[in-house]
Parts: structure tokens; C-alpha cells; sequence
């Protein structure tokens, strides 16, 4: 048998610009609006990252990336986070089970064994419970009576939280705030996508996703499209450029600007340069280019480091929140030539 065809590299950044384009056209069939939130969960999806969404109740979370799974062929489990959750609940038990006339133990999966997880409430559920999704986030596996299994890649967790509800909810801890590749905020409505919603929802038909890819293998294809984004090339002046960026906002540091110091207790982490790297590559394949620019970095800096700051107690006393403070620091900064 001959060897498979060789595609070329200009041809594999046209297959990936494609099927992100179908991937937001066919949620955009269901969900109306929300178009920079859809396309901000595909681009974490696609640079192998997780996302934490904020939102108040009924603004389509849940259903938004139930439709991005349905599209991408991928499976789906939700996950109600209340108080009484406990961690097996999420990751799975050992079960003793019947055969052949012998007893034995055999494992049960949890929720957490599917290509896309959402977390619905996460804030809800106590910090033990969330602490058993961090080993799945970070290292693709989890361990249930010293017993490790391995999750199926992709594997994309999503987390919604409510910022309006806060009696009877367990915040999340900095090092679990860390793992999210993105943190987006979903708004209100305009009025006439409002109209639109309810034409959608209160009519006789009911909108539906077609599948993104021809046949199967959706999972091990859009691995092949991750692996694309890793092999995006960064300059050494952008490298310099997000230095500077997590640079400016460390307090205490030599390069910190004004803003930092006074509202901020911690900074971003190395992991919120790694996020702005990968996501400024995937914003770079989408313009069909194989380089990362200045302009693809600074649409990542304020989903990949809103929640990496830790604000003091003054800036909660101002009402100053962590976007404006990124906003001063791109003002600040001067892209090196």
C-alpha cells in the first residue's frame, strides 16, 4: 500500500479554520447571541484548556455546551454541584458486583468520564467535593482506591458559577481558579436577541445541530486539530511582550504599574502566560496564519487573567475589578520592537 498523502501546512490551517467556523455556525443555530462567549469556549476547547463561566440563572450555559458537544460529536455529562455532592459521586466507586458465582469489586464510572463535562454550580458543592475535579483537570486521570484510569481525550471541563446567589456557596480557592484556561462572563440579552430567543422557544420548531465532521472520529480529529496549535510559531519580541504583560501585573515586582500594587494582592501565574500563548496561537491559525501576532495576544489577556488576580481589600472597597486593572496595563505597556 502507498503511503498516505501528505497535506500540506496551508491546507491542514484551512481544515482548521473550517471547522471552527462550522463548530460556532452550527451552536449559533441554537443559542442566540454570545457569539464572542461561543467562540472564546472553542478556542480554550481547541488550546486544551478549561473554561469557568459566570452568569446569572438562565442565559443558556447549560445549553450552550450541550449544543458545542452535540456539534463536535463529542459526548457530554452534566454535573449538579450541591452541598451534599460528594467526590464519588463525580469520579466513580467500586461496586461489588456477582459472577460466575464469585463476588468481586468492579469500578463504576463517574459523571466525570466523557469528552465534555460541565460543572454546573460549581461554587456549591464543598471544597473536598471540588477538590476531586482538580486531579481530572490537570492530569487527565483520576484515582479511586489507589486505582488510576485514565480519562478519554479530548477532555474539555466547563464550570458555571452564580454570582448573584452567594448564601450557601463555597468559593473557589485560587489554586482551583488557576486551572481554568478561561474565565468568560456571560451578560444580559440585547432586546432583539431577546425577541429572537422567544420566537425560538415558544414556537412549534426547535432548532437543531448538524454534526461538524462527515463521519467518525470527532474525538481523535479534533486531537490532531489541537496538536496544530502547538506547532504555531511565537517570536521571541511576543514572548517578551507577555513577559511583560504578567510582569506588570505582579505586585511588588520591578515592572508592576501603579494599578497592581495598590488593588492587587497576587498575580497571574506562569499558567496565565502558557494560557495566553495557546489561545494567541488559536487566534492566530483563525486568521491563516502560522505566527503569532501582538493583536492575538491582547484578545486572550482579559478571559486568560481576569481570575488570576487576587484583588486586596481596597479594591473591593473601590469596586475596582480585575478588568480594569488589565486594562490599565495594556495602556501601560509598550510592545517591544
Amino acid at each position: 500500500m502507498g503511503a498516505a498523502p501528505q497535506i500540506s501546512p496551508n491546507e491542514r490551517v484551512a481544515e482548521f479554520r473550517k471547522t471552527f467556523a462550522r463548530a460556532e455556525a452550527e451552536v449559533g443555530r441554537v443559542i442566540v447571541g454570545h457569539r464572542e462567549v461561543v467562540r472564546k469556549l472553542l478556542t480554550a476547547l481547541f488550546a486544551g484548556g478549561h473554561v469557568l463561566i459566570e452568569g446569572v440563572p438562565g442565559l443558556g450555559k447549560t445549553l450552550m455546551v450541550k449544543t458545542a458537544a452535540e456539534a463536535l460529536g463529542l459526548s457530554f455529562k452534566r454535573i449538579q454541584f450541591t452541598p451534599d455532592l460528594m467526590p464519588s459521586d463525580i469520579v466513580g466507586t467500586q461496586v461489588l458486583t456477582e459472577r460466575d458465582g464469585h463476588r468481586e469489586f468492579a469500578f463504576k464510572a463517574g459523571p466525570i468520564f466523557a469528552h465534555i463535562v460541565l460543572g454546573d454550580e460549581i461554587n456549591r458543592a464543598t471544597p473536598k467535593t471540588q477538590s476531586a475535579v482538580l486531579e481530572a483537570m490537570e492530569e487527565r486521570q483520576v484515582t479511586v482506591f489507589g486505582q488510576t484510569y485514565a480519562l478519554e481525550p479530548p477532555f474539555f471541563v466547563l464550570a458555571t458559577q452564580n454570582p448573584i446567589e452567594l448564601e450557601g456557596t463555597y468559593p473557589l480557592p485560587e489554586a482551583q481558579m488557576d486551572r481554568f484556561l478561561f474565565k468568560v462572563v456571560m451578560g444580559a440579552p440585547k432586546p432583539e436577541e431577546l425577541r429572537e430567543i422567544l420566537k425560538r422557544t415558544t414556537g412549534a420548531t426547535t432548532a437543531h445541530t448538524q454534526p461538524v465532521f462527515d463521519s467518525g472520529g470527532a474525538p481523535h480529529k479534533i486531537e490532531e486539530l489541537k496538536a496544530l496549535v502547538r506547532e504555531v510559531m511565537v517570536g521571541e519580541p511576543l514572548e517578551g511582550y507577555i513577559i511583560s504583560i504578567i510582569g506588570a501585573c505582579t505586585p511588588g515586582g520591578p515592572a508592576a504599574i501603579p494599578e497592581v500594587s495598590q488593588y492587587l494582592r497576587f498575580g497571574p501565574s506562569p499558567r496565565g502566560a502558557q494560557a495566553l500563548i495557546l489561545c494567541a496561537k488559536v487566534n492566530a491559525l483563525l486568521d491563516g496564519r502560522v505566527s503569532v501576532s501582538y493583536e492575538d495576544v491582547d484578545d486572550a489577556i482579559i478571559p486568560a487573567l481576569r481570575h488570576r488576580l487576587l484583588r486586596n481589600f481596597q479594591a473591593e472597597a473601590e469596586n475596582v475589578g480585575a478588568e480594569a486593572i488589565l486594562e490599565q496595563a495594556i495602556k501601560r505597556l509598550k510592545r517591544p520592537r
